[in-house]
């Protein structure tokens, strides 16, 4: 956990207890709590928000990996899952598991 700065002086010269923070300079104590982590979020191309079970339609052709395929622009996938990684989305395609960037789709 990174020091955070004196919320009453703002100054870094901050002391950790096991369960506060104590600034040197100042005296000022406060809790330490864990910093709320923020939801994911994941958009489409458009900007729209992606969830658990959407249906999205590929806005581009896409190269598949090793197979020398293509899947075609206009191509919908039905019942989503989000995962955390570089490809945000796991779905099935013609009955074949699939990874995709959030970047090459638009919610349906």
């Amino acid at each position: 956990m990174p020091k955070p700065t004196c919320p009453a002086c703002s100054l870094d010269d901050v002391l950790s207890h096991p369960d506060r923070w104590e600034c040197a300079t100042c005296g000022h104590e406060w809790p330490k709590e864990e910093a709320p982590v923020a939801a994911r979020v994941v958009k489409d191309a458009h900007g729209n928000v992606l969830a658990d079970g959407d249906t999205v339609i590929l806005i581009q052709d896409l190269k598949l990996r090793g197979g020398g395929g293509v899947l075609k622009g206009g191509t919908k996938a039905k019942n989503i899952r989000l995962v955390d990684g570089d490809h945000e989305i796991d779905c099935r395609i013609d009955g074949t598991a699939m990874a995709l960037k959030a970047c090459f789709v638009k919610k349906g």
